[in-house]
């Protein structure tokens, strides 16, 4: 098949619209539903981000992109306890695949961005996999293969109308892109940089000169996560997850401030306090997510006052402080940052602190160089200038 007409382009006044090769056949097959403009763009996104993360670190790996930017990535390790309940897999009965926990975090980290999404993973869909994407609100999925069980399951989601797209793994594009613009053609080389190469870690200008196997592999997935982000942009990583993902952004600081007030909602999810609100049973997903959110917010009243807070829990919980928020932000540690490109000014850095950052992995080339790496100084964190820029557009 040479091309495939679709309902319409990005908007439904955007008409004819199709996706075609110029040369050679489409490397994609459409199992199920019928996947629209914005859905192709992110799933062909989506799916080089996940091949990506696999061949660098050699897990499965799963993404969540919404409007051309991954809300979530990550790849497949175990969940603790408190991961399978912020990310309500725990009631699942059959047992969790490491794709199934690569797409548990993807999807997890950021459940409000992640609502009605586009699913990518790297590995063939299996019947547990299957089974999460099928109890969250989704547009479909992209992956090189499904189980028959994996799509008998998917099948079954939106009234049978879900998308399902399958992926010829051993797809390789032609080196050169292009791309129009106000019926002007664009034309360039296509990023084919590694990014799990180690002289990218060559250079450190920092005195803390330590990154950890675990911090290395954060960074390398923060990269690739950047490398198919709409730039400006920014990614929080722990333990093998983008917990924080600033998109879009014209101001840099405004990306790290973005992703970082996100990599804290993440966090505060796992508070104690949080993961013992009263909830009333049989609240929707989507209430739940919105209610957590609004309740770790600074409008928190929103959800707690009289005639409200009697919607969503069997007794009204009391709020949680400033102090304490500050407090349980505080305690998280560890976190590897990337940036698309370099940070302007050490004013990164200081908030990249205040959400646990202790690794980082930036271009370097600010003529304030200095300034940053005084402020990494400052906090005892490693920070490598890798020479590599990742803006996508």
């Amino acid at each position: 098949m040479k091309e495939l007409s679709l309902k319409y382009g990005c908007n439904p006044n955007q008409k004819p619209s199709r996706i075609f090769m110029e040369e050679g056949e489409l490397p994609i097959e459409v199992i199920n539903g019928r996947p629209g403009y914005i859905n192709f763009l992110d799933a062909l996104n989506s799916w080089q981000l996940v091949s990506e993360l696999k061949a660098a670190t050699g897990l499965p790996a799963a993404a969540s992109f919404k409007h051309v930017s991954p809300a979530g990535a990550a790849v497949g390790l175990p969940l603790s306890d408190t991961l399978k309940k912020i990310y309500f897999v725990d009631d699942v009965k059959v047992e969790l695949s490491p794709l199934a926990c690569a797409y548990a975090r993807a999807r997890g980290a950021d459940r409000m961005c992640s609502y009605g999404d586009f699913v990518a993973l790297s590995d063939e869909c299996d019947a547990a996999t299957a089974t999460l994407i099928k109890r969250e609100v989704s547009d479909g999925v992209i992956a090189p293969g499904y189980t028959d069980e994996a799509l008998e399951i998917l099948r079954d989601k939106r009234k049978g109308s879900y998308n399902v797209i399958k992926i010829d793994p051993t797809y390789k594009p032609q080196p050169i892109e292009r791309k129009q613009v106000f019926g002007i053609t664009f034309e360039q080389g296509r990023n084919e940089i590694r990014l799990d190469d180690p002289s990218l870690f060559d250079n450190i200008p920092t005195a803390n000169k330590t990154f950890t196997e675990e911090a290395r592999r954060d960074l390398i997935i923060a990269l690739i996560t950047l490398k198919y982000t709409q730039s400006n942009s920014v990614c929080y990583v722990k333990d093998g997850q983008a917990i924080g993902i600033g998109a879009g952004q014209q101001s840099r600081i405004h990306c790290t401030r973005l992703a970082g007030q996100k990599a804290d909602t993440w966090w505060l999810r796992q508070c104690p306090k949080v993961m013992s609100l009263p909830f009333k049973p049989g609240i929707r997903r989507a209430d739940r997510d919105n209610t957590i959110d609004v309740y770790i917010s600074d409008e928190y009243e929103d959800v707690l006052r009289d005639g409200t807070w009697q919607m969503f829990f069997t007794e009204k919980p009391e709020p949680l402080t400033l102090d304490e928020k500050k407090q349980w932000i505080a305690s998280n540690k560890g976190v590897a940052l990337g940036s698309d490109a370099f940070f302007p000014f050490g004013d990164n850095i200081e908030r990249a602190h205040k959400s646990g950052v202790e690794y980082i992995a930036q271009a370097g080339g600010s003529i304030r160089d200095d300034n940053v790496i005084e402020t990494c100084d400052k906090y005892g964190i490693a920070m490598a200038f890798t020479g590599v820029r990742l803006f996508h557009h």
